[in-house]
């Protein structure tokens, strides 16, 4: 049946399986991608949207890595929204929310156009591993099928077990069973596995709901889109989404219930995400606010259905249903669906290298949900770094790690290696250290190029980078350059309140004072002139105006990073034996021993692991 070996097999086929699978391919390697459904691929499990806050600056990179995440967004799109846009550009993310079904569609005809990419519907039970090397993988019905590289993305399937109210039964998400023995044999091989929890709100029907009650949420004025490929177009119409709030009297219906909630009852002992957190747990928690908000959100262009962003809960159906038929607008409600709680397997992931590699087999790689995250965009990211290093594994080629400074994909990583999570890790742009630089405008000019030397990224792509940087730098070059009197610019920084100039001056001074924006500085003659004849684009507009304007602060960061990344450089041996530096505190050698850092900067992120510790390495290097 299987008459070869594979040099991956993607195990799983969510938005991590579906970008391993997809980058594996894409760089040359035989693979197959093994899932339980095939009619599910890239299947939005929780709310229809991609991107928001710090998750947008993923998709972005992503893209520019040569993944499809965002051309997937782009292609199914009903809204588009730039969070943020009040704040400076490092904190500007941008959001769509998706047309569901359209978009597990899209991925599937995608994937099925990858070159050197199989597919096949049936359940992984097992794993083939000797001498600690992963050979394979045995199915259900005991079909093995030999590979050199294994990637698991198995999301909250391994032993998931769904909680509403008091009934409790086995799936790994709505309709659809669980997976069991892949626990089981890891921990036999070793591993140390955890459980977490994650919930998703009712489901119900857009026609037996009062919007008139409610407050319109549009999409942008002028939409963006996420893919930096000319694959996609912006939107040219877009679908609302609404608001709502709680009351007072929803959470005295809720409160009823508390005494059969799986969450308060003692049914469910992991711990779920603490930043999107059930409807029970935020009253129980925020019980002096009297009121919470509820994101109404339409699943697809032409279905009914719609997604009540806010009300998670595993609370009885009985429950949610009442509860919910107090709120605004939602007075006739008609459920599709129950909100549910869902617990799974994972494995805490300090058991894996920067590739996300498993340090106990060697060619195993683990991504999404089986490390401890939460979210479609941080699953994604992950499953493309497996998907690249299991190929380049393969071709016996240099492993792709990035760096903390280089995107937020790397923070991500390095976050859950060093530091490991206890809880669903979810992505915030407070967690980068560099935000300024890891901006969603620019991960096009930070990841592309490293993308096209591996050869994911195309040549077309690399070369529209090149392009677009090219101008925006010549453009930047333009305002250092170019003067402009008292009589032109007075006038300009008079309209805005801003102290006016009493001699010539180069205009990237002017452009760089926080009042003047773009569209002022276009009211000089030779600036519209050189917009015109160089035809310059809104992106190009907007990476031109980010540099003028923040080049102090971009400047004192990347010579931050730099001094960082030195850090970076000292290498620590593979097998080093940390019980031999007495000066080293009884924490740090414990922790050292038992994450093996590659580098002294990652030593230096550890818990447990202080300055003095670093330093006591730094003298044993020689440095």
């Amino acid at each position: 049946m299987f008459e070869k070996e594979y040099d991956v097999i993607v195990v799983g086929a969510g938005h991590a399986g579906s970008e391993a699978a997809a980058a594996a391919a894409n760089l040359g390697c035989s693979t197959l991608l093994i899932t339980m459904n095939l009619q599910n691929i890239a299947q939005m499990s929780c709310n229809p949207a991609m991107g928001g806050i710090a998750k947008g600056q993923i998709v972005r990179e992503i893209d520019a890595l040569g993944g499809y995440s965002g051309i997937v967004s782009d292609k199914t799109a009903i809204q588009f929204k730039m969070l943020n846009k009040s704040k400076g550009p490092a904190m500007w993310s941008p959001r769509v929310q998706s047309d569901r079904m359209r978009f597990a569609e899209e991925w599937r005809l995608l994937l099925e156009q990858t070159e050197h990419l199989d597919f096949y519907q049936e359940m992984v039970g097992g794993l083939i591993v000797n001498d600690g090397k992963i050979c394979g993988v045995k199915t259900s019905l005991g079909i093995e099928v030999r590979a050199k590289t294994v990637v698991l993305t198995n999301g909250t399937f391994l032993n998931g077990l769904i909680h509403i109210g008091e009934k409790q039964f086995g799936g790994g998400r709505a309709g659809e069973k669980s997976a069991t023995g892949i626990t089981e044999q890891l921990v036999d091989l070793g591993f140390d596995s955890g459980r977490m929890k994650t919930g998703t709100p009712p489901r119900v029907d857009g026609r037996s709901l009062a919007y008139s009650k409610m407050i319109e949420q549009p999409g942008d004025e002028h939409p963006e889109k996420f893919s930096y490929s000319d694959a996609t177009k912006p939107l040219l119409e877009q679908r609302s989404c609404h608001m709502t709030y709680t009351s007072t009297q929803v959470h005295d219906l809720l409160r009823e219930g508390f005494d059969r909630s799986p969450m308060f009852n003692g049914r469910i002992k992991s711990i779920g995400p603490r930043y999107c957190p059930s409807i029970e747990d935020k009253i129980n928690r925020f019980a002096d606010k009297d009121r919470h908000q509820l994101f109404v959100e339409p699943e697809g262009w032409n279905t009914v259905e719609v997604y009540v962003n806010g009300f998670s809960t595993s609370l009885p159906e009985d429950v949610q249903f009442k509860a919910l038929r107090s709120v605004a607008g939602f007075e006739k409600v008609k459920f599709f669906r129950p909100g549910y709680a869902i617990e799974y397997d994972y494995f805490p992931p300090t058991q894996l290298t920067h590739t996300l590699e498993t340090k106990l087999v060697s060619g195993l790689f683990f991504a999404g949900q089986i490390n401890g995250t939460t979210g479609y965009e941080e699953a994604a990211s992950q499953g493309l770094i497996a998907g690249i290093n299991a190929a380049l594994k393969v071709k016996e080629k240099e492993a792709f790690i990035l760096k903390r400074s280089e995107a937020y994909i790397g923070v991500l990583i390095d976050d859950l290696i060093t530091k490991g999570t206890e809880e669903p890790y979810r992505m915030f742009t407070s967690r980068a250290e560099y935000r300024t630089l890891l901006r969603q405008d620019n991960a096009d000019f930070r990841l592309t190029p490293k993308s096209f030397d591996i050869g994911l990224a195309s040549v077309e792509r690399m070369k529209r980078m090149e392009e677009k940087e090219k101008k925006a730098t010549a453009f930047v070059q333009f305002f250092k350059e170019t003067s402009v009197s008292p009589d032109e610019a007075n006038p300009v920084l008079e309209a805005k309140n801003s102290s006016p100039v009493k001699q010539s001056g180069k205009m990237f001074k002017l452009f760089a004072r926080p009042q003047i924006t773009l569209e002022d500085v276009r009211n000089f003659e030779k600036v519209e002139a050189y917009i015109k004849e160089h035809h310059l684009d809104k992106e190009i507009l907007e990476q031109t105006e980010i540099q003028v304007k923040y080049s102090g602060y971009i400047e004192k960061e990347k010579n931050n990073a730099d001094k960082l990344n030195r850090l970076e450089e000292v290498k620590i041996p593979k097998n080093f034996d940390y019980t031999k530096l007495k000066s080293l505190s009884y924490e740090a050698c414990e922790k050292m021993s038992r994450i093996k850092p590659a580098t002294i900067s990652q030593a230096s992120r550890i818990s447990g692991v202080s300055p003095s510790d670093i330093s006591v390495l730094l003298v044993y290097m020689g440095r």
